[in-house]
């Protein structure tokens, strides 16, 4: 959702009516709290009061290099993990969505009529729709999304667990890409909140996980989530010998999931899975990035490499099922909770990488 020069301005007066208070994202490391008018919409929209949304590493990237291709160019409002409550409802979805329905919204909704929807792979869709505005008392959701990727909130179900289906839903597509058995063992590179995802649902799913993370807090949440052992690469140079010596004669784990995005761990992940065993390389590098890989190793140890892109409508799904059958929750992931005014702060705060999770942010 973008924001126009003049539909805005600083919060130093009283709420006027038709207004909110929204996060408008200006630029690298440039977010302020404004004043906005409150989205219209039209036939085909809902509007969405805002209960709590969370912060994330793909809003923490935006922040730091200043747009994103694909989700969102300045000015605009935005954030994109939230749950809420239907405010408003277009005369074209009555019947569908209902005024007062407690909602976790995705944030994009493929065509279903594209070259890669018509291959069943929506998540490439050539005209994925996003949609961005968490950060705000209101968010406007489009018709396509409302239809296909806006979900109803089952009863006794939080709004701050809703929120964490869009994370969830992009690693359990993730485990499926890897195509992971009960018994596998799993080496998880990288322990963000994405990383964590991946532990607690592949812990949940049968598998052995060992993972690897940067600090003691990353290390004390992946055991509390369900890993059999971790390395703090910060006390081991290079774990790959230690993580060999956790699998069956020393053969290399099943698979291996990248969730840091660097050409080292890459590298690291090609030589910890054993032979015939799968990499997902989850974690994008920046663009430019140069890794090495041998390709005797590739091809004479059948190694195959995936990765995975966001999520479809069927792991949304999947994602609000695990969070109502209490697989995952914002206990084991939010380490915080803040008011809409203290964002700033708050991304300021994740850029020095001390160790919190996500931060639930109240409208």
């Amino acid at each position: 959702m973008h924001v126009e020069p003049h539909t805005h301005r600083s919060v130093v007066a009283d709420q006027a009516p038709g207004e909110m208070t929204a996060a408008v994202f200006h630029g690298r490391e440039n977010v302020k709290i404004e004043r906005v008018r409150i989205p219209s919409i039209g036939e085909d929209d809902v509007l969405v009061r805002v209960h709590v949304a969370l912060t994330c590493g793909t809003d923490l990237k935006v922040w730091r290099q200043g747009f994103h291709e694909r989700m969102i160019k300045p000015p605009a409002v935005f954030g994109h993990e939230l749950a809420g409550v239907v405010e408003e409802v277009g005369g074209a979805l009555t019947g569908v969505v209902r005024k007062g329905m407690r909602v976790v919204p995705a944030n994009s909704a493929p065509c279903e009529t594209c070259f890669y929807c018509r291959k069943g792979q929506p998540n490439l869709c050539e005209d994925l729709l996003f949609n961005n505005g968490a950060y705000a008392e209101y968010i406007r959701i489009p018709g396509r999304i409302a239809r296909q990727n806006m979900l109803e909130i089952p009863e006794g179900v939080a709004f701050k667990d809703a929120a964490l289906v869009e994370p969830i839903a992009c690693v359990l597509r993730g485990i499926h890409e890897t195509n992971v058995q009960p018994g596998d063992t799993i080496v998880v590179i990288g322990c963000g909140p994405i990383g964590l995802g991946f532990v607690r649902m592949l812990t949940v799913r049968g598998a052995r996980v060992i993972a690897i993370g940067k600090r003691p807090s990353q290390m004390a949440a992946a055991e509390r989530l369900g890993a059999v052992a971790t390395f703090d690469v910060a006390q081991f140079q290079n774990p790959v010998n230690l993580v060999r010596e956790l699998t069956e004669n020393g053969r290399g784990a099943d698979a291996v999931i990248e969730a840091v995005g660097r050409a080292e761990t890459w590298q690291w992940a090609f030589a910890m899975v054993r032979k015939g065993g799968t990499v997902q390389l989850f974690g994008g590098c920046p663009r430019g990035t140069e890794v090495k890989i041998d390709p005797a190793t590739l091809h004479y140890s059948e190694v195959t490499l995936k990765s995975s892109f966001h999520h479809t409508p069927r792991f949304i799904r999947e994602a609000l099922a695990a969070v109502v059958r209490g697989e995952v929750c914002a206990a084991d992931f939010v380490t915080g909770e803040a008011p809409l005014a203290e964002l700033p702060g708050v991304f300021r705060r994740m850029s020095h990488r001390n160790g919190e999770l996500k931060t639930a942010i109240i409208p």
